[in-house]
């Protein structure tokens, strides 16, 4: 049963919930440790595994699974947060404080895997929020996700913020010996003030570059995403030459990075950051932004140039999302498509 997956669970007097999109009421529970402080995880039975990207897309995947909605994370820049509205949360402490668990992701995955008319494609993980974020150390989700691949030999991958995933890093080398299977971590920055007030609860940055040289070690491809870059805040020459240097030595297959887009609510998140934060950048910020959610075509341009220096491995689609395509949640196999996210 997957209420066997954890323990040390306390459960609110607020013991269930309806959330919009799902038939049934979610339980809610709280875990008793300090990174869980004041946070809800709402457990519940997802009809589906599999997310459907549109058509009309120009990403290089048409499936994703997202076993979480809602990220502990806190990234201020996070591009998944409008997402929350769709369960009757804001896109501000609600995401970071009312999480979504879909416990039964494992079960449902193997069972769609299985349906015949499954032709075997890629699917993407960690392209909303992280898979790997602090609560999976206690629901353990993704063995069951990666055990599925493996059994069905199942092109996938994963992108995330966290070396939890070496965990895993033995069911990722049983995925590779039968499909292909590639891992990506996204690294903005290694500056220590800017990691700390970006992304307040995220594991080190060089946690992750570590990570990255382990997963090669085991035969893993591997590579980072210096994203997003943002400018006067991470976006030194110097700085993200460092990352690409460390990352090349780790063995990093690729590399790539895209610039900070700010559509929906997370403009407003972003820019109360700034003024709290950094208020020398506030006006060109404005200035950036002005005409909407993306920066100059120039400015794009140069960002992106600054993660493709001499030396370093070519660039990978697989895990550049494209700002311009939303992601919709929700859309399965069989299962009507929600609105889009971002």
């Amino acid at each position: 049963m997957c209420s066997m997956r954890w323990d040390q669970l306390r459960v609110e007097n607020e013991a269930t919930r309806r959330l919009p999109g799902y038939r049934d009421e979610a339980v809610v529970r709280t875990f008793d440790a300090p990174e869980a402080m004041d946070v809800r995880f709402y457990e519940i039975h997802a009809r589906s595994a599999l997310n459907h990207v549109p058509k009309q897309s120009r990403m290089p995947f048409r499936w994703t699974i997202n076993p979480y909605r809602g990220c502990l994370h806190s990234c201020v820049f996070c591009f998944a947060r409008p997402s929350h509205r769709y369960l009757g949360f804001n896109a501000g402490r609600d995401f970071e404080r009312e999480i979504v668990v879909k416990v039964n992701v494992p079960e449902l995955l193997r069972a769609e895997l299985a349906r015949p008319k499954w032709k075997g494609e890629h699917v993407a993980l960690g392209t909303n929020t992280d898979p790997y974020q602090w609560v999976e150390g206690r629901y353990k989700l993704m063995p069951g996700i990666w055990e599925a691949f493996r059994d069905f030999a199942n092109p996938c991958s994963v992108l995330t913020k966290s070396p939890l995933l070496l965990r895993d890093k033995e069911l990722l080398r049983q995925v590779a010996e039968r499909a292909p299977v590639t891992a990506n971590f996204s690294v903005p920055t290694l500056d220590e003030k800017a990691w700390r007030e970006t992304e307040p609860h995220t594991p080190h940055p060089r946690a992750r570059l570590e990570a990255v040289a382990e997963l090669s070690r085991a035969g893993i491809p591997t590579g980072i995403l210096i994203a997003p870059l943002m400018p006067g805040i991470n976006d030194a020459p110097e700085q993200v030459e460092k990352i690409i240097e460390i990352a090349t030595e780790a063995g990093a297959v690729s590399i790539g990075g895209i610039a900070l887009h700010l559509r929906g609510e997370v403009r407003d998140i972003f820019m109360d950051w700034l003024r709290a934060h950094r208020p020398d950048l506030v006006p060109r910020y404005e200035e950036l932004y002005r005409r909407g959610p993306y920066a100059p075509k120039a400015v794009q341009e140069r960002l992106s140039k600054l993660a493709s220096a001499p030396g370093a491995p070519a660039r990978s689609r697989r895990f550049l999302r494209d700002p311009e395509v939303p992601e919709p949640e929700g859309s399965a196999l069989g299962e009507p498509e929600q609105p889009a996210l971002f």
